[in-house]
Order: C-alpha cells, then structure tokens, then sequence
C-alpha cells in the first residue's frame, strides 16, 4: 500500500531542498471527500496532500501551463516541476517526451502504484451506495475500497466501482519515477479493450446511429480538448477562436485565417470536430479517460480513442507511452507493416 505519510515526507524534503519549483498533487475538495488537483510551493502546504481512490485527475494536463508559463518568462525558473503520477499519468508524460514537448529534466515524478485497485468512477459509486452521503473512501489493501458514509463503513469490491479505464489498464504502476510509492503488482486485465466489444458487435447502422444520437448532444465546450495532456498545440484546427496570434501578426493574417469548421454544435460540424480530434490522437492517447470524464453532456469518448488503440495494437504492435525513445507511430514504419502500398 502507497504510504501517505512517506509520499508527505518526500514531497517536503523536494521542496525545503529546492530541487523543484512546486508541487503537483491532489488535496482534499470542498464536498469532504473527493480530491482536487492542488500546487503546493511551501513545504507545510504538503501536510494536505491526499492519495485515496477519488484522485481520479491526470495532473500531467498541468505540465502545458508550466511549458506554456516557461517560454514567456524572460529569465524562467529551470528547476522541475514535482508531479504525482499513476501508472497512466506517467504514460502521458513520456508521450511528451517522445514528442519533445517537454524534457526529461523538466520533470520530477512522484510515481504512485495503483497496485490491486484503481480509481473510482463518481457515477458507479454513487449508484451503489444508494444516495448515502459519502465522508470517506480509503483502499483497503484487498482488492476493494472502503467507503464511509453517515450510516457507517461500507466494503465494496473494487471491480464495482472502479472506473472502466481502470479495470482495462495494462500499465498500474509507473512506468517511469524518480520516488517510487506502493509495490509493483503488475495486474494484467482479462479483456484490455472489453468496453469496445458491445459497441462493435452492432451493424453499421446501429452503430451510426448510436453516434448520431451522442455527437449530437455535443455543446461544443472544448472541456475534452482542455483536460487533455495530449492537446497541446497553440492553434487547433477544429476550433476557430484558438488562432495563434502574436504581437507582430498583422491585421490581415488575422482577417484572412481560414476557419475549417464553424463554432456552431451542429450534427455536421460535431462529427468533424471528435474525428478529427481522434485522429490526432492516435498512437498518442494513453486512455487516462478525461475527455469522457468532464464531457457535459456524457459523450462517450474514450470508445473513439479506444478503438484507434486497439488498432494501432492489433495493425502495429503498438501502445502509446511506454518507450519515449520510440518513434512515433504516425511517424514511422517497419518492414512487416500491413498494407503493401505502403513499401
């Protein structure tokens, strides 16, 4: 089990030693039981720091602000960010380093292990506690979680109330640290891509319609775009008012920019935003799941990237974040690629 006491301990020493700027992590929210992403700069901060499985957050997202933060400074701060990262999270990180949009001394990882478990999903837990007002959710060192509410202390099997990217993960400890938290049990899923298998087992026309019927509730809020690690680029090209403009971009770059899709959430216009956002996040995402988990409106999203993932495993032999001395999938080739157009 990941020692809370030990993770605190470390984090201020970092911190007192100025081997890091600051601290990303997770803090208690205001609901009492959940957590919330938190930066802690001073070392008594740190005596707030959580780990329970309601740090459901890829804090890797936080890296972009201090990459971002970092090139307009004129004399910026070198030292590394602390970040505490799961198994996932780390996967993020080292696809930001295959990319080389950040380097490896830009970042001092706090890898926690995941271990038998995972994080929760909000939504499943709720259901099964039956409306009971939540105070506390701990590990419980079995394969489940303990869940206090005003009626008492509750054991609930992890596999209840996991969140589904959890139960598929293929990577549950870090696979990348500088302090290592927990122990290494690798937990090998049944069925890493089980969330896919009822929506593909549909004709084609069920299928479309099942899309139809999600994409077009979309509001267009760009929330998916903005949780994740992997959006990073200055100008996106499905989204109209993130144009890059600088001190010495004239007028008439601005007036003439061409728009490839217009801002209304229409059926059309949605349907070209989320495919091409999966497309370019193919061989990249690392399914930590956070487009799905702040999407408004319950578009399931993790099924478009899932399903590129799948295939860039099956087609390729590939998984995203695991060599970030890798070449890129989209970016390179082998001899036993499928497809003869492609020699």
């Amino acid at each position: 089990m990941v020692n809370l006491e030990e993770l605190k301990k470390d984090a201020k020493r970092i911190l007192q030693d100025k081997k890091v700027k600051y601290v990303i992590g997770y803090r208690r929210g205001v609901d009492g039981y959940e957590a919330i992403p938190a930066f802690f700069k001073a070392p008594e901060e740190c005596d707030d720091l959580v780990w329970d499985p309601t740090c459901i957050h890829n804090l890797v997202r936080f890296l972009r602000d201090e990459k971002v933060r970092k090139d307009r400074e004129k004399e910026p701060d070198k030292r590394p960010v602390a970040i505490i990262a799961k198994g996932c999270d780390t996967r993020a990180i080292n696809v930001l380093l295959q990319e080389q949009y950040i380097s490896r001394e830009d970042v001092f990882i706090l890898g926690i292990s995941c271990e038998e478990t995972g994080v929760i999903d909000g939504k499943k837990l709720r259901k099964k506690i039956q409306g009971k007002k939540i105070k506390q959710i701990d590990f419980n060192g079995k394969d489940g979680f303990s869940v206090i509410t005003e009626e008492g202390k509750t054991e609930v099997a992890a596999k209840d109330v996991m969140a589904q990217r959890c139960i598929e993960c293929i990577s549950n400890y870090p696979i990348d640290h500088d302090i290592f938290f927990g122990e290494k049990k690798k937990r090998e899923p049944e069925n890493p891509f089980d969330s896919l298998d009822s929506l593909q087992s549909m004709p084609n026309e069920k299928r479309w319609a099942f899309w139809k019927e999600h994409l077009e509730k979309c509001i267009r809020c760009y929330a998916c775009r903005s949780v994740c690690p992997m959006c990073y680029c200055d100008e996106c090209v499905v989204d109209t008012i993130s144009f890059a403009v600088f001190a010495d971009t004239p007028a008439e770059e601005k007036a003439n920019k061409i728009k490839w899709l217009e801002k209304s959430p229409v059926s059309s216009e949605n349907f070209v935003y989320h495919l091409v956002r999966a497309m370019h996040l193919a061989g990249r995402c690392i399914d930590c799941g956070e487009c799905e988990r702040v999407c408004p409106v319950d578009i399931p999203l993790r099924h478009l990237n899932k399903f590129l993932e799948k295939k860039a495993k099956e087609l390729f032999d590939y998984q995203a974040g695991f060599d970030p001395e890798a070449p890129a999938l989209i970016s390179s080739f082998k001899e036993e690629d499928p497809e003869d157009f492609i020699r």
